[in-house]
């Protein structure tokens, strides 16, 4: 199993295209040495990398000018007119797995993935953000993310979101609360029980993470 140390960060990855040795070297330190082979999600206006067994799904989106034609294969393709714009990381900890089988809390394409395979991770942080009110608020340099994290755990270390939503509606068919970090690109989905349905932000607290977003941080909100 591969740990963090002599890797990227991996928000530096962001813009790269999907021949760069960069994000091809991460991919093999993911895989131990081998380059995976991803299975593609090919549509007009974005390209889809996933790889299940590393809880791994990466969005390139083209390039102006080119559009993807989704009955063409992933080889015939131009690697340059791609440009890597999300970073989706998964997680099924026992907790939320045990929680919501059967129950279609976890979509089917979620279920598809194995838990990210660099954890624990550190994410770069951001120090000094500000606030709504243009006021700097101190944060730490990096946040730690484990299988077990939960709501309040990533509170705890960036702070109330700059954006939230999700948790309403019945319990069957809800979407799970989510928490956008923007000036720090980081976005969290919560699975389980206590994500979903009415009271979902009270419960919030202890719910953990299902999907983790990376995208370019956008600056003060």
């Amino acid at each position: 199993m591969p740990t963090q140390a002599d890797h990227p960060n991996i928000h530096s990855l962001l813009g790269l295209h999907p021949s760069s040795p960069l994000l091809i070297q991460f991919l093999q330190f993911l895989a131990n040495e081998m380059t995976p082979v991803p299975i593609p999600k090919i549509y007009p206006d974005a390209v889809y990398f996933n790889y299940y067994t590393l809880g791994l799904s990466l969005l390139f989106i083209p390039q102006p000018g080119f559009k993807p034609n989704p009955t063409r294969k992933l080889s015939e393709y131009d690697n340059d007119k791609l440009v890597l714009d999300s970073i989706y990381l998964y997680n099924t900890p026992p907790k939320l797995v045990n929680a919501t089988a059967g129950s279609g809390v976890i979509g089917r394409a979620e279920q598809a993935f194995s838990a990210f395979a660099l954890l624990p991770l550190e994410l770069e942080l951001a120090v000094d953000n500000k606030n709504k009110d243009g006021n700097v608020v101190t944060r730490p340099q990096k946040v730690e993310i484990t299988r077990e994290g939960s709501g309040k755990d990533f509170v705890r270390v960036l702070g109330e979101p700059d954006r939230k939503g999700g948790g309403v509606g019945p319990t069957s068919g809800s979407i799970g609360i989510w928490c956008e970090w923007t000036q720090n690109g980081i976005m969290v989905e919560f699975g389980g029980e206590e994500a979903i349905g009415p009271g979902a932000w009270e419960r919030g607290k202890d719910a953990v993470w299902k999907t983790i977003t990376l995208f370019a941080p956008q600056g003060n909100i």
